[in-house]
C-alpha cells in the first residue's frame, strides 16, 4: 500500500525525498510499537531496520522495548530460583 502526504515544499528541501520516507516509517513504526499495535520483529520490518538497529532506535526514542515493571520481574527471577 502506498500513501501520498502533500508537505510544504520548505520542509521537503531539509531532506530528500529518501529520508523523509525513511523517517516516516520510523516514526510510524515506533508508535505502533509503543502502542502494542505490532510486534518488535513487525515494527523492525516496517522500519526496514534489523531487530538490533530498531532496538537502538527505540532506546533513542525512549521507546521501552521490555514491558514488565521491576516487581514482575523479581517474581519470574524467583519463580526461576525454584526450579
Amino acid at each position: 500500500m502506498q500513501i501520498a502526504i502533500d508537505l510544504p515544499n520548505d520542509f521537503v528541501v531539509l531532506q530528500s525525498i529518501k529520508e523523509i520516507e525513511q523517517d516516516m516509517r520510523l516514526s510510524y513504526s515506533l508508535w505502533l510499537f509503543k502502542n502494542a499495535k505490532i510486534t518488535l520483529s513487525k515494527a523492525a520490518e516496517l522500519a526496514a531496520l534489523d531487530i538490533y538497529a530498531f532496538i537502538a532506535e527505540c532506546k533513542k526514542n525512549e521507546v521501552p522495548v521490555i514491558d514488565i515493571t521491576k516487581a514482575e520481574l523479581l517474581e519470574e527471577l524467583a519463580g526461576m530460583n525454584e526450579i
